[in-house]
């Protein structure tokens, strides 16, 4: 989600916050009033329907989990043009049945060739919040959809991409909530004349119910779905948008489209009260979850009770912590100057940890020390045979850079913001290097005998949220012991920067009170978004999922 984007504001939570009591598991305040969704042979959970509807019909018509995650990813990139497309990137987990291991993939583009620290600061680039030229760096997340179905699907790529075609060409209604973000970029999206001409139709954004239609879109699909990725990556399409970088005194050559490969990583985990979370390693923010969990392990957080003050206190104060590190520690793995393993170490945990005050917020904290030896739609599918996919896919802030190549339908993400200019970091500006990422896609696993076994796929969209939402998602469920959906629908809070912290309104008064009084400077919540998530736990026979009530989304199952 765009950081300018203001939340959309919700009805009143249903009940207020409860206190634990002994044993019994924890059920916080709900969104709106759903349901956990229950189905006995496959599941789909994203943030719009037409998605969720698209990813079902794909196992129906004969193809698996991975098919149906890159046929909604593709409806997504319609229907939520401003957080997601084939101008981003994109990084998916995925548990295959046959072979009972996870598997992961970096489908994050590079900096162009052109793009060097000195240009970059010559130019007035602005680390964290740059839009325009300057920010764009190659689009990772059409090749990892290829290579997803290519390596482990049923269906080609062109029969994934089917729907979203068909909703681009004859046009779909738009939902409320997406309405209302598309509505708040109207003066982002008039600076660049393509962009104002494919998504402010008559001169304005679609409101909720009306009709929208991207002929433009269509087209391109249409050509990929014909073509290959070949003609994106090198061939006519890649020429335009090379071209029109060019004009515009971008960074991206032709060479670097064609060059562009995802990869296969080897995702990291930590355990936790009897299960095993696992995150995708750097370029990516997924090690602050698994940072922040070994920080809070020794603390009794359920004694607290959920969402108190001392709990929140604990939780702000370690994600904090990880994040320091993240901005000090984690860049392209390739420039790594301390092994990402080193941050999980009983000795750098319980440094981190001996800064945590737990009657005080700190205002400002350092990273660990070096030991030698990172706008956005989640998704996540499972099929009848038992494969599970965790996949997110983003184009940084709302409408990425905000450039879109005339005649193309899409706009091109502005992942290249989280560079730092600050010479010698990990993450600092490079030609062919990768940008620090914030997507995080995440998974759970229990033991089984003397094998790990799925347990959840899981993930929560919103930019710097991401981590900080994964451990709270991740406490509501595994040690509350709530249902999914009350997992995803407690309140959060949301720490900003230095002191300041957002609290989602049901977060009593008192509660506010106490921490303030422990230093931490309240926020106004209304314009901060708290995410959006969508998880999918595997049962004994079939599946529950949830989908955020934050978003127009939904889970279905057949």
């Amino acid at each position: 989600m765009s950081r300018r984007a203001t939340a959309t504001t919700l009805a009143a939570f249903a009940t207020t916050l409860a206190a634990p009591s002994g044993a019994d598991a924890q059920r916080s305040t709900t969104m709106a009033g759903r349901s956990t969704v229950y189905a006995s042979r496959a599941m789909v959970a994203t943030s719009q329907p037409l998605a969720s509807a698209a990813g079902l019909d794909a196992m129906r018509r004969g193809g698996n989990a991975i098919d149906a995650a890159i046929a909604a990813a593709a409806v997504l990139s319609v229907t939520e043009p401003h957080m997601t497309g084939i101008g981003g990137d994109m990084f998916a987990i995925i548990w295959l049945a046959k072979e009972q291991r996870l598997v992961a993939l970096n489908a994050s583009g590079r900096a162009g060739a052109l793009m060097t620290r000195e240009a970059l600061e010559r130019r007035g680039f602005t680390a964290g919040s740059q839009q325009g030229v300057l920010s764009i760096t190659v689009p990772g997340a059409l090749a990892g959809w290829d290579m997803l179905v290519r390596t482990h699907g049923r269906l080609p790529l062109a029969a994934a991409l089917q729907p979203a075609i068909g909703y681009a060409r004859d046009g779909f209604p738009v939902t409320p909530i997406i309405a209302a973000q598309w509505a708040e970029e109207t003066t982002f999206l008039n600076r660049d004349s393509a962009a104002a001409a494919t998504f402010l139709p008559g001169g304005r954004a679609p409101k909720a119910g009306e009709w929208f239609r991207n002929a433009d879109y269509a087209r391109t699909l249409q050509t990929i779905a014909t073509y290959g990725i070949g003609s994106f990556y090198g061939g006519q399409l890649g020429e335009r948008i090379v071209a029109r970088l060019k004009a515009l005194d971008g960074f991206v050559t032709l060479a670097d489209m064609r060059r562009n490969r995802p990869d296969w990583v080897t995702p990291i985990s930590v355990p936790f009260r009897g299960y095993r979370v696992w995150e995708m390693p750097p370029n990516n923010q997924g090690i602050a979850v698994l940072e922040m969990l070994r920080i809070l392990d020794p603390y009794d957080l359920k004694a607290m009770g959920h969402n108190s003050a001392p709990y929140l206190h604990h939780l702000v104060e370690a994600k904090k912590l990880a994040y320091a590190d993240l901005d000090r520690f984690v860049a392209d793995a390739d420039h790594l100057d301390m092994p990402s393993a080193n941050m999980l170490t009983d000795a750098f945990i319980a440094e981190r940890r001996s800064h945590l005050d737990a009657s005080r917020a700190q205002e400002r904290v350092e990273p660990g020390p070096m030991r030698t030896a990172s706008e956005t739609v989640y998704l996540t599918t499972a099929d009848a045979e038992g494969n599970m996919v965790s996949l997110i896919n983003s184009n940084y802030d709302a409408f990425g850079s905000g450039i879109v190549v005339p005649g193309t339908g899409f706009a091109l993400h502005n992942r290249g913001a989280a560079f730092t200019l600050a010479p010698g970091m990990p993450n600092t500006a490079a030609p062919g290097k990768r940008p620090f990422h914030t997507l995080i896609p995440g998974f759970v696993t229990r033991t089984a005998g003397s094998r790990e076994e799925a347990y959840m796929s899981f993930g929560l969209m919103g930019g710097g949220m991401q981590a900080q939402g994964h451990v709270q998602f991740l406490l509501n469920h595994l040690l509350f012991g709530m249902d999914l959906q009350s997992s995803i629908d407690a309140a959060r809070f949301r720490h900003v920067s230095g002191q300041r912290l957002a609290l989602e309104q049901p977060v009593g008064d008192a509660i506010r009170a106490t921490l303030t009084s422990m230093g931490h400077a309240l926020i106004d919540e209304r314009p901060v978004s708290f995410g959006g998530a969508q998880a999918i736990v595997r049962l004994a026979k079939g599946y529950g999922a949830g989908s955020d009530s934050r978003k127009d989304g939904m889970a279905v199952g057949y």
